[in-house]
């Protein structure tokens, strides 16, 4: 799953990310930050490459801009 917090205020984003990891950690899967204010969770049984981020980057999907 991304998580797209960058138009959430500081404090509720944290709060999120907080909760987030909390289900991560007890679903044994992970939590990975990707940009300030974006983030990939995965299931434990799911892992993804630095092919699948790199092709996530350039197809423009987390550019801010």
């Amino acid at each position: 799953m991304i998580m797209n917090l960058t138009e959430m205020d500081d404090a509720d984003a944290k709060r999120l990310v907080d909760f987030a990891a909390g289900l991560s950690f007890g679903l044994h899967g992970s939590i990975e930050r990707v940009t300030a204010k974006v983030f990939l969770l995965s299931p434990q049984n799911v892992s993804v490459t630095a092919e699948d981020k790199a092709r996530i980057v350039e197809s423009g999907f987390f550019n801010q801009s």
